[in-house]
């Protein structure tokens, strides 16, 4: 079965319970979460004048094509109060599609990898930790998450395992 990367965060509510809230419907949406990150403080990226992120990831495996994920990821977004008004801005939940398992794709509704997965230490920390050799292009994770050893991102625990 193909297998995702999934980036998860927000900075508004109580965001480990969203998160743990997003992975449950997820998974009743058929979407199998194998592993799971720790939650990591952040800070905003691209608009900055906002409180900091947890940011969590995580490896599902999905029979559904990488189009359909996103559907079910945007729904449960929706389910979980997100209401898109401010690019980068302050947000209940947020899901991205970091990485689907030997797919390269750029069409309007999605791009993956994720274009901006490679230049974000709260996607590739989180994700290090639970899937250090995934290839991101054509470098893995661990590679890539080295270049933010030294951001500001702080692991606040709940380590691996499953929601």
């Amino acid at each position: 079965m193909p297998r995702a990367a999934l980036s998860l965060g927000g900075n508004i509510g109580d965001v480990q319970a969203t998160i743990a809230n997003a992975l449950d419907l997820l998974e009743t949406a058929g979407v199998d979460v194998v592993a799971r990150s720790s939650n990591y403080r952040t800070r905003p990226w691209g608009k900055t004048d906002q409180p900091d992120f947890t940011n969590v990831s995580a490896v599902v495996e999905t029979t559904l094509p990488p189009l359909e994920l996103l559907t079910i990821c945007l729904e449960v977004e929706r389910q979980l109060g997100r209401v898109r008004h401010e690019r980068w801005g302050p947000r209940v939940i947020d899901i991205d599609i970091a990485a689907y398992e030997g797919v390269r794709m750029d069409t309007p509704e999605l791009t993956l990898p994720h274009r901006h997965a490679h230049e974000r230490g709260f996607v590739l920390i989180p994700l290090a930790e639970i899937a250090p050799d995934l290839l991101i292009g054509d470098r893995t994770v661990a590679e890539l998450a080295a270049r933010f050893a030294n951001d500001p991102i702080e692991k606040l625990g709940r380590a691996g395992g499953l929601p």
